[in-house]
């Protein structure tokens, strides 16, 4: 019979088929595994085992054993074990491995029952079990005088008898023969049984050598000999030839009979061995034949016991890999290698015992086409594999960045295979280059221009943007909200000016809530650079030949075209996410604009999916992640079915990490040697401009009262005085506020609430807590609502909430349940501990110093164990913006000239005051 065996017994209806090892049930899957399934199955196994030859006797109860001063070895707890214990759980453990190695054959008992026996075993096999039968204890033994061996052997198939069954194998493979947990009584069967495991307990096992021999001309014969080993002594071996020689010999009696049986099984492994029969001796492969036996043919018979030994000359490591780079000069330029349309060559590479074969020696392996090449003088064998790759070597160009990322995760496709690549050397050396984020010994430096002084992990920050950018790589500088991601870039546009080849304009795209803050930073951190605004009518990019260029996300995708034949030094995308959707309109727009440099800004690089990450990246370096397609099916595909496996091996997503690790710069505020540098609190203003409405409310709100202040003195003039100012800062928070409006649409008609928007998107993603102050508790009530319907958690405390109902809010909070908390200054500027807050949002200005500082140590205090980040909204141009340049500009005359608030401001005159509420332009 051939084949092998292949799932259960024969079934009940035509001839029996054969089993195969290896297709059996995995152990431990309802059939009992190690440790518990010999002792379940012991009780339904008596009556089988009983009449199998050799088998163990059963341990009386109570029988004598040695005192506990016998008791040397120790289990894995340091508790001592009996000897006897110890000896069959090496036993136990014998068997178990032979399982694993699928050494398993059929068989049927002295009684007619169906059986699972331990076997084939090789020599090594053989070998263990004589030496541990010659360790046993004589403990280990209930019957003195017993054949040790024999019953280690009974041991092992009780044991292989097992593991194969479970109570679901029957209605998987249809039958229950050699499957069902219940003994089947299959006498009919015995005659294949003894087929399949001839020779398993004979005195000889039969190993397959391969012998080179000489021919008159041309390449050497192989020759295949089968050659018989003694299992008593395995030093004790005959080639067949010599066995069928003469029956005078040292392997027994049974010798040939056993070698003719081992010949014939192996010959259902692999049909060739049947010329072998009936009378072996030796067997003159075909050059088909070497090729299929160097393939599957020997690890076939290596599974039945059989092992395949190949001349030593001849089976060399003859091996093959894919190499990305091999024989490439280093390009001399890479910045423009990688940023251009350079190419890099991925080819099979085959080496000789670890030594890469010349293009000479690999084209004789192609040309040759046969299973025996003679290689730097001697005969080495060629699979069908490696010859076909020595054919077909050149596996196609890959653009640098495909080949840069191959060279990052050392794997590639091919066809439908994930194979192995090694990277040439100097692909190696810039893997090592990007791959260490500090930059290695490259100088470290800031420019000479910045008005500011970097901290340590900020300058790191710089060096990693300048190496990415200087190689012609993008990057997504991925640091939390308070780190500095803008004044690292500002500092990045410094150094860049400072060479000839990267010098040029940097052109910022952000939501329109930042315009007045990168011009703000712009001016502080490098004053004296340019400065514009590509936004609102009449925008021009005429003269724009150096400093910044700031515009919108909805200015940039309506002026794509016009921005793409710009010539840009550097093109920054901030608050990324934005573009995160690679179908959408401003990721499509933002794709059209070219520049030698492409930055991502973001705080929160993957929010929801990967595929997040792979439109950032995709953006700032094409093609290190490839198309959108391929990315889903090479990297998320198989992510996601590692998460979902319950081993939690995760070896895809490690190389991804790899992968993407260089291109993405990645702080947070708890990160060693980052926190310890930040201040306790960092306060920042966030200039905002006004919409068109506000405007146009701002204006004529100002220009009616102003005439009415003209006309009027004392306790009256005083009173439009802050009628005028409190009207002003209504409309620069928003004109439904001014207006009173409690219903209507809010979104798109404040400059602060778009900015508050991005604000509580970044630190919600975050996972950051929120302070909200406003002056006014129908400001505050808008926001609520607003939150509300975009379904963002919050919470309001003000003046009217009861004090129960106020504790109960603090608790909420500081549990965690909700993100943001709208509070009134008045009624929470003191006594409220908010330690969870890691961020205060001051959305209208108090004008006293004194008390916002009071309301931000809400969250500032003992207790906070975090960096607070403190958000300032000014509306640009407006009298807000003008209080906020004095507070900055006059710090030490704060207190004396606005220590009263508000109340101050009505002892300005008529033009003072006409001039501090004008609203001007900031374009």
């Amino acid at each position: 019979m051939r084949g092998g065996l292949r799932g259960g017994g024969p079934g009940a209806h035509g001839p029996p088929r054969v089993l195969q090892p290896g297709r059996l049930p995995a152990a431990g899957n309802g059939g009992g595994g190690a440790g518990q399934g010999v002792p379940r199955r012991a009780a339904r196994r008596r009556r089988r085992t009983a009449d199998v030859p050799g088998a163990a006797p059963r341990p009386r109860r109570g029988a004598a054993g040695p005192d506990r001063g016998q008791q040397t070895d120790h289990g894995r707890d340091g508790a001592t074990v009996h000897p006897a214990a110890a000896f069959w759980g090496a036993a136990a453990a014998l068997g178990l491995h032979l399982a694993a190695r699928e050494r398993l054959l059929p068989g049927v008992s002295v009684g007619g029952y169906d059986t699972w026996r331990a076997g084939p075993l090789d020599l090594e096999d053989v070998v263990r079990l004589r030496e541990l039968a010659q360790a046993a204890p004589g403990e280990a033994v209930a019957a003195p005088g017993s054949d040790v061996q024999a019953l280690l052997r009974a041991f092992l198939d009780a044991v292989a008898d097992t593991l194969p069954r479970t109570a679901a194998a029957p209605a998987a493979t249809g039958r229950a023969a050699f499957s069902a947990t219940e003994p089947q009584h299959v006498p009919q069967l015995r005659a294949w049984a003894e087929e399949i495991s001839a020779g398993l307990d004979s005195g000889v096992r039969v190993s397959l050598h391969v012998h080179l021999a000489d021919t008159p001309d041309g390449p050497p014969a192989l020759h295949l000999v089968p050659r018989a080993h003694s299992l008593a002594d395995p030093t004790l071996a005959l080639d067949a030839g010599e066995l069928f020689a003469s029956a005078d010999h040292a392997l027994g009696p049974r010798a040939q009979a056993d070698t003719i049986l081992a010949v014939r099984r192996a010959a259902s492994v692999w049909e060739p061995l049947e010329r072998l029969l009936p009378v072996p001796s030796a067997l003159v492969l075909t050059d088909r034949e070497t090729t299929e036996l160097i393939g599957t043919g020997a690890a076939r018979l290596r599974a039945h016991g059989i092992d395949v030994h190949w001349p030593e000359g001849a089976a060399r490591s003859l091996t093959a890999r894919a190499v990305v780079g091999a024989g490439r000069v280093p390009p001399a330029d890479l910045r423009s290698f990688l940023g251009g349309d350079g190419t890099v060559d991925l080819r099979w590479q085959l080496a000789l015992d670890g030594e890469p074969l010349t293009e000479e020696e690999t084209a004789h392996v192609a040309d040759e086409g046969r299973p025996l090449v003679r290689l730097r003088g001697r005969w080495t064998l060629v699979g069908a594999d490696l010859a076909r790759k020595a054919r077909e070597r050149d596996l196609g160009p890959l653009t640098a960045i495909e080949a840069l990322a191959v060279a990052l995760t050392g794997h590639t496709r091919i066809g439908t295979e994930q194979v192995p690549v090694a990277p040439s050397d100097w692909l190696l050396a810039l893997r090592a280059r990007l791959a260490d984020p500090d930059g290695g010994t490259e100088p470290c430096r800031q420019p000479d221009a910045l008005a500011a002084t970097l901290r340590d992990y900020q300058l790191r920050g710089l060096r990693w943007l300048e190496r990415m950018t200087s190689l012609g790589l993008g990057g997504c500088l991925a640091d939390d909200m308070g780190l500095g991601k803008t004044i690292q870039l500002i500092a990045l546009h410094l150094l860049r000016q400072e060479h000839d080849d990267t010098r040029g304009p940097t052109l910022v795209v952000c939501p329109a809530s930042l315009l007045g803050n990168w011009q703000r930073e712009i001016g502080r951190f490098a004053p004296g650079t340019p400065v514009r605004r590509f936004h609102g009518t009449g925008r021009s990019l005429e003269g724009a030949d150096d400093g910044f260029v700031l515009t919108t996300y909805g200015t940039m995708r309506l002026d794509a075209e016009r921005l793409g034949d710009h010539r840009w030094s550097m093109l920054v995308a901030d608050e990324a996410q934005h573009v995160k959707n690679p179908l959408s309109g401003t990721a499509k727009a933002l794709r059209l604009i070219p520049a030698d440099a492409k930055i991502a800004l973001t705080g929160t690089p993957v929010e929801n999916s990967l595929s997040e990450l792979w439109a950032v990246l995709d953006w700032t370096t094409p093609g290190l992640l490839g198309s959108h397609g391929h990315f889903r099916r090479r990297w998320m595909a198989p992510i996601d079915a590692e998460r979902a496996d319950a081993t939690g091996e995760q070896p895809t997503a490690r190389r991804l990490a790899g992968l993407v690790r260089p291109f993405l710069l990645r702080r947070r505020k708890s990160d060693p040697g980052i926190a310890p540098e930040l201040p306790p609190k960092t306060e920042t203003d966030r200039p905002v401009a006004l919409t068109a409405e506000q405007s146009a409310l701002y204006r004529k709100h100002a220009q009616e009262v102003m005439d009415r202040i003209r006309a009027s003195q004392g306790i009256a003039r005083s009173g439009l005085v802050l009628k005028l100012l409190t009207g002003l800062k209504q409309i620069c928070n928003h004109p439904a506020h001014f207006l009173k409006q409690d219903d209507t649409a809010l979104s798109g008609r404040s400059g602060k609430l778009e900015l508050l928007d991005e604000l509580l998107d970044t630190i919600t993603a975050e996972g950051g807590a929120v302070l909200v102050f406003t002056q006014y508790v129908a400001m505050a009530k808008l926001l609520e609502r607003h939150l509300r319907e975009r379904g963002i958690g919050a919470q309001l405390l003000h003046g009217g909430t009861p004090v129960p109902r106020r504790e109960e809010l603090v608790q909420r909070f500081q549990d965690g349940e909700v993100p943001v908390f709208l509070l009134s200054l008045k009624a929470a500027g003191t006594g409220l501990n908010l330690t969870r807050a890691d961020h205060v949002v001051h959305y209208d200005r108090w004008w006293n110093p004194a008390v916002e500082a009071q309301a931000t140590d809400r969250a500032y205090r003992i207790g906070q164990t975090r960096s607070v980040q403190v958000h300032k909204m000014i509306a640009e141009g407006t009298i807000e913006d003008r209080i906020a340049a004095l507070l900055e500009s006059k710090k030490d005359l704060a207190d004396a000239v606005l220590g009263s608030g508000e109340g101050a401001l009505t002892e300005l005159t008529n033009d003072e005051l006409a001039n501090l509420v004008e609203l001007r332009s900031v374009c």
